[in-house]
């Protein structure tokens, strides 16, 4: 029992993290059908498929972006330095959306690109999802739903444990391929770290709380839950951001405070304003620094010294 009691303690941001795509409807928040999209340089992770799910992968477009539901097979996408760019160091990126999606592009391929800008190796985790209703009206209503029932409730954390086993799985997979092949892609095994969004935030604090495999150099979950946790022995740094304006955040520090108290590294940007889903930023938004902030961050904490000066 007491082990039960720990996990689920363990696993507390993940409470929130169900409706972490739930943010103020933007003007324009309709969901359009997008046809899928080719991903030629995705790398199937081959950890197999979702249990109880009836739908195929499928793709829509909302506030512009490509958005993912019904993954049932996670796949694995690097993002490469320039040649003679590279500085070893690599990031797992996590997409955000409820579980139920993914941002694939606003939270996954433009940041993947934007490290690989600082000569970092990134590698976008398309992770296994829960299902969603399989027709485009069907999940719609859904949403609209899930949207409607939660303006009529007071922020507050809610009693549901969100089973994240296969996402651990497919976390764990892509770091285990990383390794593997780190020589191939000129990636230091001491220097892989994981940053996440949202529902990607929240896979990532699940991966360094519970993996039993993946040795993260350090994290940085962007605008995820914010309560508190049992910071495990030898927990990796991390550098966490959230705006004031966030659904998620409610003035807690919870996580915060657990990695001061355990005599962790941290670094915390409370902004302004930014809502919740901004990605790298969006215009007029105080959070539209945390990337250069980021990469401040790791450069003091030596994480992007080329190899050869190490």
């Amino acid at each position: 029992m007491l082990i039960t009691i720990k996990n689920l303690a363990k696993s507390s941001l993940v409470v929130c993290l169900l409706f972490c795509a739930l943010a103020t409807k933007a003007q324009d928040g309709t969901i359009y059908p997008l046809e899928t999209p080719e991903e030629p340089n995705a790398i199937p992770l081959n950890t197999g498929g979702v249990k109880d799910q009836p739908a195929s992968e499928t793709w829509f477009r909302q506030w512009g972006d490509p958005m993912a539901r019904n993954i049932t097979a996670a796949t694995l996408t690097p993002f490469f330095p320039a040649p003679g760019k590279a500085n070893g160091t690599a990031v797992i990126v996590a997409p955000g959306g409820g579980f139920r999606w993914l941002s694939m592009d606003n939270e996954g391929w433009k940041v993947a690109k934007a490290l690989a800008d600082q000569g970092i190796t990134a590698f976008v985790l398309k992770y296994r999802l829960h299902p969603t209703p399989e027709s485009l009206d069907g999940f719609r209503d859904s949403m609209n739903r899930t949207f409607d029932e939660a303006s009529n409730e007071e922020p507050r954390p809610r009693p549901v444990q969100r089973d994240l086993s296969d996402q651990l799985e497919d976390a764990e997979a892509a770091y285990a391929m990383i390794v593997d092949r780190a020589e191939e892609w000129g990636v230091d095994t001491d220097r892989i770290g994981m940053i996440g969004f949202s529902a990607g935030a929240g896979l990532t604090m699940h991966c360094t709380l519970n993996s039993q495999t993946m040795k993260l150099a350090f994290i940085g979950p962007i605008y995820g839950g914010m309560g508190p946790v049992e910071v495990p022995e030898n927990a990796p740094p991390m550098f966490n951001v959230i705006a004031t304006d966030d659904f998620l955040f409610r003035g807690q520090f919870g996580i915060i405070d657990s990695w001061y108290k355990a005599g962790v590294p941290v670094e915390f940007h409370l902004y302004q304003n930014g809502g919740h889903g901004f990605g790298l930023g969006n215009p007029n938004r105080t959070s539209n620094r945390w990337f250069e902030a980021f990469m401040h961050w790791l450069d003091v904490n030596r994480f992007l010294l080329d190899k050869s000066s190490i």
